[in-house]
């Protein structure tokens, strides 16, 4: 059977397999293979070939041995749209190997197309398997925002890594970017003061944080980040609206323990945390909450020439669970 590694681990192989859709892992093994190789042989024969335009044959072609041996690498992309002459060579190829040759095979998953190639892949012991699944849960981002600065020896707190998930979840790639970029300070630890000093301008990390200590309980350190974000620029009409839709997701699971994330809306990680924020409220305080969202939004529209004091009552409210100060 195929080995599966981990991408972070992935090491030249006769035949890798790159499955799964998340394309930062994927692309990201791939350049790890391809440094890997180059440093033993600068002058690695680098090929990449198209599945849906590959020709009968053509594999042996490329990995036919050179008139100077040189080692090849070989990537086949895209291989979920492949010709079915691609099928027929992958599988005649895993019986006669050829030497000095990587091959990477890329299927994202998207469809079946392929299924004979794949089943013959993940039964070879030549195979190396790297799966690359879509990663959009709490659990496995925190746990790769770790892996990144472990990777290069590199100290954080965990309330860093939260910072970091909840400013860049929807796409792995700025996350990642995101990490490298911290990682050039040369602060001995990397911790939250550091994270929202690059990335405190982003609307929807300092918005999250001012709801989040809110939520937690936390009146004054909520009302602290409120006024400095009030004096930094923040958009209090956005902020409202991003604590409407909170407590309209904190509603509809109020009433509905056993609610599932599909029914809802939301992705599991984030059911989750609406499951725990929702805990010690009741009906009442949530509707002298979202009473309160509708004053203080008309208040920042332009009926009331200090917006801010109706703002600072919700935040109050809701690190008070709805009760009255």
């Amino acid at each position: 059977m195929a080995k599966k590694v981990d991408w972070r681990k992935v090491a030249p192989s006769p035949v890798i397999l790159v499955s799964g859709p998340e394309q930062y892992f994927a692309s990201s093994a791939i350049r790890r293979v391809r440094e890997s190789l180059r440093k033993v042989n600068p002058d690695l024969e680098l090929h990449e070939v198209e599945a849906n335009d590959y020709g009968s044959n053509q594999i042996f072609a490329i990995a036919s041995p050179s008139l100077f041996s040189q080692p090849r690498l070989i990537v086949i992309n895209g291989v979920e749209r492949c010709t079915d002459a691609f099928i027929e060579d992958g599988k005649k190829y895993l019986q006669n190997l050829a030497e000095d040759t990587t091959l990477i095979i890329r299927h994202n998953g998207s469809s079946v197309r392929g299924k004979a190639l794949l089943e013959a892949l993940r039964a070879s012991p030549d195979v190396v398997e790297v799966e690359c699944p879509k990663t959009d849960k709490e659990g496995p981002l925190s746990a790769f925002v770790k892996a990144e600065f472990a990777e290069h020896g590199r100290k954080v707190t965990d309330g860093a890594v939260r910072a970091l998930v909840s400013a860049f979840a929807n796409d792995i790639a700025e996350l990642a970017s995101a990490c490298e970029q911290v990682m050039a300070d040369s602060a001995e630890q990397i911790d939250e003061a550091l994270i929202d000093r690059y990335f405190g301008g982003r609307v929807e990390t300092s918005v999250w944080a001012i709801i989040d200590a809110a939520l937690e309980g936390r009146e004054g350190d909520a009302l602290l980040l409120l006024r400095h974000g009030i004096n930094q620029g923040l958009d209090m009409i956005g902020l409202i609206a991003a604590c409407s839709t909170k407590f309209h997701q904190l509603a509809r699971i109020l009433n509905d323990r056993n609610a599932q994330a599909v029914t809802v809306g939301m992705s599991p990680w984030q059911l989750n945390i609406v499951r725990r924020n929702v805990a010690g409220w009741d009906d009442d305080g949530m509707a002298t909450v979202l009473k309160a969202i509708a004053e203080a939004d008309f208040a920042a529209k332009g009926s009331e020439r200090q917006p801010e004091y109706r703002l600072e009552q919700l935040i109050s409210l809701v690190a008070r669970r709805g009760k009255a100060l």
